[in-house]
């Protein structure tokens, strides 16, 4: 599979608040107005409190890295000349506007038919991605006892959570469209995109640190990089029982990385990271022959060593019970990455 078969980048969501008493801000267009230059086409608004970022196309992690880190960068700055925070969350923490803030991925896959069976092969692990990036614990300034709040508030969508299996593109569309006629939005974790020849994969909370943006990006794009060849080999993807899969959803935004999902393929109850450690040998080939696996490593070691997202913020929320001590961590952490701009 060559490199340049499947191009990636990320849609960030930001959450912006007053880091002293976690309240959100309602400053999302005066930031938006600060940002100048190129990047202001890639900055837009989705609430009153919510700032969102879009990378441009990408072959190599390491450049989109380096694109993350500079619109980050510039969202930071915005938000300081407005006097907020901002927050790598997936809700909102205090308040009675949760917000819904996400980290999308979008990969490029000109034949559509292909890539709804992609979709198809994506299926099975969109759980273990899920757990791998559960970031929204705190919500109405309480532990809501879910790592990810973001996907269980989703959940009550009419058509959000795993994509169905689709039999052709003409079947997603379909879909779609009889959705669309009710009124609902289909707002499946894994879908075509509307706007371009792309997949979007949109599991995942807003991440707290680059890092782990990027191990995501990765991961997905190696994952549909194996199903491509899957998929052009006449090898079908696996028809996984809907139900069980919305199961294993819902169980990966209540336990997260720290917790225990079922392996889809086999049945088998495991720990998350034994179902990661499965994912990372499944597309291991990939992975090595992009080249990927150094910054996925990089991903890797920060949940290894601090937890995910959600573990973070619920260590900054047991110190006191205060979630302003969230709302600091989360704006700091927003921070801790701009100096390796430099480098």
């Amino acid at each position: 599979m060559a490199e340049t078969d499947v191009t990636m980048g990320v849609e960030e969501g930001f959450i912006l608040l007053d880091p002293a008493t976690a309240k959100v801000m309602p400053v999302a267009g005066d930031v938006r107005e600060r940002v100048g230059g190129t990047a202001r086409d890639q900055v837009t608004t989705r609430t009153g409190f919510q700032i969102e970022t879009r990378s441009g196309p990408h072959t190599e992690p390491a450049t989109l890295r380096e694109e993350l880190l500079r619109l980050r960068a510039v969202v930071v700055a915005a938000a300081d000349g407005a006097g907020a925070g901002v927050a790598a969350t997936g809700t909102a923490l205090s308040g009675d506007l949760p917000g819904d803030a996400g980290c999308h991925v979008w990969l490029g896959v000109d034949d559509r038919e292909e890539a709804v069976q992609v979709v198809n092969h994506l299926r099975p692990w969109l759980p273990v991605l899920q757990a791998l990036t559960v970031n929204s614990p705190i919500g109405g300034g309480r532990d809501t006892g879910s790592a990810s709040g973001r996907a269980l508030a989703l959940s009550r969508r009419a058509a959000a959570g795993p994509p169905p299996w689709f039999r052709s593109a003409e079947h997603h569309d379909w879909l779609v469209e009889g959705l669309h006629a009710t009124g609902a939005v289909p707002e499946w974790q894994a879908r075509l995109s509307s706007d371009r020849p792309a997949i979007e994969v949109r599991v995942a909370d807003t991440c707290q640190t680059v890092a782990e943006v990027v191990l995501l990006t990765g991961l997905v794009r190696a994952l549909a990089a194996t199903a491509l060849g899957d998929v052009r080999a006449g090898r079908p993807a696996p028809n996984v029982d809907q139900t069980l899969l919305a199961a294993a959803s819902w169980r990966a935004a209540r336990d997260g990385l720290e917790g225990e999902n079922v392996d889809q393929l086999t049945g088998r109850r495991l720990p998350v990271w034994r179902l990661v450690d499965t994912l990372i040998d499944r597309i291991g080939p990939e992975l090595r022959a992009l080249g990927d696996l150094p910054l996925m490593d990089e991903g890797l070691d920060v949940l290894h060593r601090h937890g995910s997202g959600a573990a973070r913020q619920r260590a900054a929320y047991r110190r006191r019970g205060l979630v302003s001590d969230v709302a600091r961590v989360l704006a700091d952490q927003a921070r801790q990455d701009l100096p390796r701009l430099a480098g």
